[in-house]
Formats: C-alpha cells, structure tokens, sequence
C-alpha cells in the first residue's frame, strides 16, 4: 500500500467513526477561516464551530518549490501526504500515545504549511543534523511526530534535538498503526504576538518552535 492510500484508508476510518459514534461530522473552530471542508454555512464574523470533513483535492499540492528553493530532494512521501486534501488537524490514538496529524485547511494554510518545513529544515541544517520533515504533535509536550528525509521512516522529535525514537520505518505503516480518536474541538487560545495562521496545531508548532529557541 502506498502512502496516499494509506492516507485516503485513515480518513475514511476518521468519517466513519463520527458517524458511527456521534452520527455527525467532525467540529472544528475555524478561527475566521474559510474552507471547502466546512459543512454548511459559513460566517467569517464569528468565532463558531463548525463542521467540517476532509475534502480531497481537485489539483494534488506538492512541495517543490520548497526543493528548489534549499535545494533538496524532498521524500516522496511529503506530497502524498500533504498535497492530497484539505483538512482540519486529524486526532489519532496509537500504541505510543495520542496525538494530531497535521493537514492544510485551505490553500492559503497550504502555503504557510511549506513555509514551515522550510524553517524547520533550514534549523536542521543550521543544526548540522540530518533532514526532517513534521507531520504532527504527540501528546500535549515538545514532542512532534517527523520523517526522515533519507529514508522515509517516521520518529519522535523534540524541536532542536535529533530524532529520538522510531515509530514505524515508513509513512504508509504508521498509518495503518493509527486508530481514530473522537474527542471535542478545542478552541485555540491564542497569544497576543502570535497571528492564527492555522487555527490550533500551528500554535503549538510555532510554541514548541519558541521554546527551542529559549534553549539556545
């Protein structure tokens, strides 16, 4: 199985288990944010919830021009998983703990998604260590989930560290390790200096990225 099947098999086992459980779609807090995911009407005036589902995309999104601009060879894997839908963050639970995946909720979130893989790759160069690129959040800590760029294999980062511990040698198997989580939508608290580019996980990323500098 590939990577973008693996994808498309989770997002439907994610449906599915709302409408089994809750017989409704996901909600999400949007932040003003407007999305073809969104289910109904939309009001950007106001900070309600919504409900929305993953929605696959007309045109797949791909990441080079991030390659040419640092000029790398980015694992294949990085366009199947982010370029194939339009989607609010996706909760999970695992054998090694809960957490988010993250995916881009328009094409404007898209843009800002490439913009900070570049950051993060041009830190792990700064850093003299090997290329990653995330993909989500585990638990409610420093720990972000990454993906070796030479190999493929997914792995447990703290921002500023090295790798520390493999969870699955390919993108496609931790996806099928994955068990959809239900659990009601946060909404974000956002700090005062900090602009809600993406609503939710993108604060934590940008945390997480902060306290790394801290430790510098």
């Amino acid at each position: 199985m590939s990577c973008s099947s693996a994808l498309d098999c989770f997002i439907k086992k994610y449906l599915n288990s709302y409408q089994d459980t809750l017989s409704e779609f996901p909600r999400y807090y949007p932040l003003g944010e407007d999305s073809v995911c969104i289910q109904g009407a939309f009001d950007a005036n106001n900070d309600k919830i919504v409900f929305w589902q993953p929605v696959k995309r007309d045109d797949t999104g791909d990441f080079s021009n991030v390659e040419h601009a640092l000029n790398i060879q980015l694992h294949q894997d990085i366009h199947a998983f982010y370029g194939q839908y339009f989607s609010a963050p996706l909760a999970f639970t695992a054998s090694f703990g809960e957490g988010e995946l993250i995916q881009a909720w328009n094409q404007a979130d898209f843009e800002n998604l490439q913009q900070n893989v570049i950051g993060h790759l041009i830190m792990k160069q700064k850093l003299k260590q090997p290329a990653t690129w995330f993909i989500g959040v585990l638990g409610d800590g420093d720990e972000m989930l990454t993906v070796n760029n030479d190999d493929g294999s997914v792995w447990i980062e703290i921002p500023g560290e090295k790798q520390t511990t493999q969870i699955a040698p390919s993108l496609t198997e931790f996806l099928q390790q994955l068990s959809p989580l239900i659990t009601p939508p946060v909404k974000p608290i956002e700090e005062a200096e900090i602009v809600a580019e993406h609503p939710g996980i993108w604060l934590r990323i940008k945390t997480m990225g902060r306290h790394f500098l801290r430790k510098k």
